[in-house]
This record gives structure tokens, C-alpha cells and sequence, in this order.
């Protein structure tokens, strides 16, 4: 007896699994079908409608490709040697530090090598000065004019009272564009007004009376 009961229940769960099985081939042939609808839902004007959009979203992301490829071949060809460009300029940096030593020189002041010397690195500077602009890099001119935080980096402040505050009175490393871009800014040392001392004391004392 228990053995046809055992078989009964194995009988009972074929047919559930039967059952379910069929149940979700009938799904998947529902959904096949309904597809199917939609397919033939669509009139050949539509068809052709969303094969022009597809066609025309396919074009416009070529497009946007091309333009990229442009962009990036350009920058490479106007900005490629701008690491190489930067480190040339210690070039001129170092032979302007010579200059500046050997005219602080007190064996050397005043004498004829001296002078002949500074006329050679001058010749070399300018030189090298017109290399660079050949290809595309330039100095920035700096003094006399306003701070720009784009080009110019301040340094010191210098007291002075016959510019507007914040004009460069100073060029301690000239800056240099590549191009539109800068390569390096100026540092510079810019204009401010000077301090009236009487002012300023008498300022200290009322904050000290303060206290």
C-alpha cells in the first residue's frame, strides 16, 4: 500500500510539472505572437521611417567622431612639443642668472670682458628668443600693465606711488604663450601705494588703547 502511494505522489508531481511546463510554452508563444503583431503593426512608411533615423543617428555620431579625430590631430600638431618648449626655456632662465652674476661681480665691474661678455649672451638670448617665435613661442609683455591672474603670477608688492595699485613694475622670470596658450606665466612684482607711517602709527596706538 505504501508502494502505490509513493507511485501516486510521483504520478501527481509528473503532471504538475507537466502542467507548468506547458503553461510557460504557452507563455513564450504569447510572446512570440505578440511581437509578431507588433512587426506587422508597423506600415512599410513607418519602417522606412525608423530606418532614416537609424541611418541619420549613425551619421551624426561618424560626424562627432571625425570632428574629435580633427581636434585631437590638431592639438597634436600645434601643442605636441609643449613639455619640450616648457624645459627650453630654462635655457634662457640660466643664461639670464649668469648675466645677473657676472655683472654683480666686483672683480669684473666696469672692465672690457665684462662688457664683451654680456654683448655675447645678449646675442644668444635674442637668438634663442627668435627661434622660439619661429615656432609659435612668444614672451608675454608684462610691465606697465595690469595684473592678469591668466598670465601673471604676483610675487612681492613694490610701494609706489605714481602707478594704480596692482600695475607690474617688475618681470622676475618672463612668461611665454604657445600659440593661444600660455606656457608659462610671468612672475612679477606689482605696484602698491605707500603707507603713510603717521597714519599707520597712530592706527597701532588707538588699537593698543583698545586693549
Amino acid at each position: 500500500m505504501e508502494k502505490d502511494q509513493n507511485t501516486n505522489s510521483e504520478t501527481h508531481n509528473n503532471e504538475a510539472e507537466g502542467i507548468k511546463e506547458e503553461e510557460l510554452n504557452n507563455e513564450a508563444q504569447f510572446d512570440v505572437s505578440k511581437n509578431k503583431e507588433k512587426i506587422k503593426e508597423l506600415i512599410p512608411e513607418e519602417k522606412i521611417l525608423e530606418l532614416e533615423d537609424k541611418l541619420a543617428r549613425a551619421f551624426a555620431e561618424m560626424e562627432n567622431q571625425r570632428r574629435r579625430f580633427e581636434k585631437e590631430r590638431e592639438d597634436a600638431f600645434n601643442y605636441g612639443g609643449f613639455a619640450f618648449a616648457k624645459e627650453t626655456l630654462n635655457l634662457i632662465d640660466n643664461l639670464e642668472r649668469s648675466k645677473q652674476i657676472l655683472m654683480s661681480d666686483e672683480a669684473l665691474k666696469n672692465s672690457e670682458a665684462l662688457k664683451k661678455t654680456l654683448e655675447h649672451f645678449d646675442i644668444i638670448n635674442k637668438d634663442m628668443v627668435s627661434i622660439l617665435s619661429k615656432n609659435g613661442i612668444t614672451p608675454l609683455d608684462s610691465i606697465g600693465k595690469k595684473l592678469d591672474p591668466n598670465f601673471h603670477q604676483a610675487m612681492i608688492e613694490i610701494d609706489d606711488d605714481q602707478k594704480e595699485p596692482g600695475t607690474i613694475i617688475q618681470e622676475i622670470q618672463k612668461g611665454f604663450m604657445m600659440k593661444d596658450r600660455l606656457l608659462r606665466p610671468s612672475l612679477v612684482g606689482v605696484s602698491k601705494k605707500t603707507e603713510n607711517r603717521e597714519e599707520k602709527s597712530e592706527e597701532n596706538k588707538e588699537n593698543s588703547d583698545n586693549l
